[in-house]
């Protein structure tokens, strides 16, 4: 598992945790375990440097219910998915973050961004908003 922590010049933003409770998502909330990205920089980076895996960015609040919710689906589940996939938390609060927000027209809260290769992934659940095309 990664834990995030101040960049200092070109800087991956994730280093390793060495407590392999953590590492699995046993007994912690999603926000506590996993990588927090409050800075437009942070998530530049993260977006730039996971290289060969694909990053899952959770936007959303750290108080909204909804948002624990998944944090604790996804804490769970990184263990698993380590091999493959990195996740990170972005709070939307975050003044610098709003242009990701308005980048990918977040309006619903929690939204989950896929990256491979920092190229954006499309995902297509079959929801559409009322008024869209059929």
């Amino acid at each position: 598992m990664f834990v995030c922590r101040p960049l200092q010049g070109s800087e991956n933003p994730f280093i390793p945790e060495e407590d392999g409770a953590a590492r699995r998502g046993e007994g912690e909330m999603g926000s506590v375990v996993l990588p927090t990205l409050r800075r437009k920089r942070e998530v530049d980076a993260a977006i730039r440097d996971t290289l060969d895996m694909v990053l899952v960015l959770r936007f959303g609040r750290a108080a909204d219910a909804a948002c624990l919710q998944l944090d604790d689906i996804l804490a769970k589940s990184s263990w698993d998915i380590s091999k493959f996939a990195t996740i990170a938390l972005v709070d939307m609060d975050s003044e610098e973050i709003q242009v990701y927000v308005d980048y990918f027209d977040i309006t619903l809260v929690p939204a989950t961004i896929f990256f491979f290769n920092a190229h954006h992934m499309k995902m297509d659940s079959g929801w559409k908003r009322p008024g869209q095309w059929p």
